[in-house]
């Protein structure tokens, strides 16, 4: 599920320096809101009921502005994307693969894996490092133009498109076709499982094991389905059940061979069809499911790793079962798209919502996906424990109101649905709007205020209207209550709250109105387990109600 982008290695550019909040970001202001009220619109908590803990590592990034990363505590960071399947960590090397003609980049020092860890180090984010396991990694190349390329003109003088600052390096193609025949000894060497074993160890050497406070996590390359497009000069073959399966556990086995402590995640496949389908069946179960018990691909690997590990000494291989989401809805802002953009979210969890793109009747006719929920039933049948994961996603229109109130959903359907970990990719830019849904997370009043870590059961009558989301902090034990205002008008409601002492709630609101700060707005009491209070238009509000 995916509308892609060129995507290059992504590493969080964070220093760790741990920098003062500029006080703009929260504004205190005190103005009236106009009471209208929407007939039958409630919302009601439940402090006692459906308690769990919320994992910090759901508000990740691939990358980030330090200032950001620093403000917001960032907690996970991943290093990743299509340049990281041929990453060699020997000379800095990666391949470009479809991204970009094919060509070898050696990385400058602060692009290399070594100054990814570092960082995010000195910042007190854990890391996830992707490991190549497509077989191959890039050779010795220059540093300058001209580079070493898949498809060089020289082997392939005629295709599509050239490279305007490197004209020996094309695209592949040919009249809209893929060329075939490329030699992969032009750009890379091979490499198996014992080169990430050394990768792994090499990055122990370097800054100790998992639990001495070295990389946490590592990552079974990334969408391995398409490495038959994006990595087709030296990879052309689709990929099968047996070969993303032997290459996983091999991979996952050396992993945990040069750091036992260390976390495995995987298979993080591009979206929908990669959830579900070998690159041998397409988009539907076929002949490679039927040959691996019917089962789809998510199933199959991870019954295929639990029977690896129970096979070898029963040692867990995989830690987080992880996948990609993209939703198909495009990048525009108009009243339509921002509807739909508000709507896809429900995606993530409602088993009621039918897909809007080709993933649903008008496509592939998929049945619900309600993927998160998804995700954990195909872990419980297959392989009892395992986290869940999505490394990489983006929901579009950072740069807009309704992508930063799509961003709050997201994050608030993260923490009551019980995903562990989370990274988005294209992370916003610190004044965008989407950052501030973040802040609203973890730093809604520029002082470190974030929202509970412990999830307690919160609903509304019209989720699709005014979303509501709880939970309580352990530290201080305050409840704290995100509320979405998805529509355009200021939606009035009284929100129930049962198992809490009443008192006075702090009110922090970001909308249309200040589109540059968290805005900190007047106080609203909580009577007889009972707030009423007005949410402004396309807007988000949090609630802190302190424990007495």
């Amino acid at each position: 599920m995916r509308a892609r982008r060129q995507r290059r290695l992504r590493h969080v550019t964070a220093t760790g320096a741990v920098l003062s909040v500029v006080a703009t970001l929260v504004t205190i202001q005190v103005a009236p809101a106009p009471a209208t009220a929407v007939a039958g619109l409630t919302l009601s908590v439940d402090v006692s009921a459906a308690r769990h803990r919320i994992s910090p590592d759901i508000y990740g990034l691939n990358g980030a502005e330090a200032g950001f990363a620093a403000e917001i505590g960032l907690p996970v960071a991943r290093w990743g994307g299509n340049a990281s399947s041929r990453y060699n960590f020997k000379n800095h090397t990666y391949n470009t693969g479809s991204d970009w003609f094919f060509e070898n980049i050696v990385a400058g020092p602060e692009n290399t894996v070594e100054a990814f860890v570092e960082r995010n180090r000195a910042l007190g984010a854990k890391q996830i490092v992707t490991v190549p396991m497509i077989g191959w990694v890039a050779k010795d190349s220059p540093s300058s133009h001209p580079f070493h390329c898949g498809f060089p003109a020289t082997r392939f003088p005629e295709q599509d498109q050239f490279d305007q600052w490197d004209p020996n390096c094309g695209n592949g193609r040919l009249h809209d076709t893929n060329l075939t025949g490329a030699d992969p000894a032009d750009t890379s060497v091979a490499a198996g499982a014992s080169f990430d074993g050394e990768m792994v160890s090499h990055l122990v050497g370097r800054f100790g094991t998992a639990a001495q406070g070295g990389v946490r996590i590592y990552e079974l390359d990334n969408e391995p389905v398409l490495w038959a497009a994006t990595h087709r000069d030296v990879h052309p073959e689709v990929v099968s059940y047996d070969e993303l399966g032997s290459k996983s556990t091999a991979t996952a086995a050396a992993i945990k061979k040069a750091d036992p402590s260390a976390a495995v995640l995987g298979p993080s496949g591009w979206g929908y069809c990669e959830w579900i389908s070998s690159g041998v069946d397409g988009c539907a179960l076929g002949a490679d499911a039927a040959a691996h018990g019917g089962l789809n691909l998510s199933q199959w690997y991870l019954k295929n790793m639990k029977d690896y590990s129970d096979a070898h000494g029963g040692r867990r291989l995989l830690h987080y079962f992880d996948q990609h989401y993209y939703p198909q809805i495009g990048g525009g802002t108009d009243a339509d798209a921002n509807a739909l953009r508000l709507r896809s979210t429900r995606s993530l969890w409602d088993p009621t919502y039918v897909e809007e793109s080709w993933i649903g009747p008008s496509g592939v006719n998929a049945p619900p996906l309600h993927f998160i929920r998804t995700m954990k039933s195909w872990i419980a049948e297959q392989y009892p424990g395992t986290r869940t994961a999505i490394s990489e996603y983006n929901f579009g229109a950072l740069d807009h109101i309704n992508g930063a109130l799509t961003q709050a959903d997201v994050l608030g359907i993260f923490g009551r649905e019980g995903l562990d970990l989370a990274t988005m990719w294209g992370e916003p830019q610190p004044a965008q709007p989407a950052a501030y849904a973040f802040r609203m997370y973890r730093n809604y009043d520029g002082a470190g205020g974030r929202f509970g870590d412990v999830s307690v059961s919160a609903t509304s009558s019209d989720q699709g209207q005014l979303a509501v989301y709880a939970a309580q902090r352990s530290s201080d034990k305050a409840l704290t209550l995100m509320l979405v205002n998805k529509t355009s008008d200021d939606l009035t409601s009284a929100l129930s709250i049962k198992g809490f002492p009443g008192g006075t709630a702090r009110r922090f609101t970001y909308s249309p109105a200040d589109l540059t700060s968290i805005v900190r707005g007047t106080d609203v009491a909580a009577k007889r387990g009972t707030i009423k209070a007005t949410y402004p238009a396309n807007s988000i509000t949090l609630l802190v109600l302190p424990r007495r």
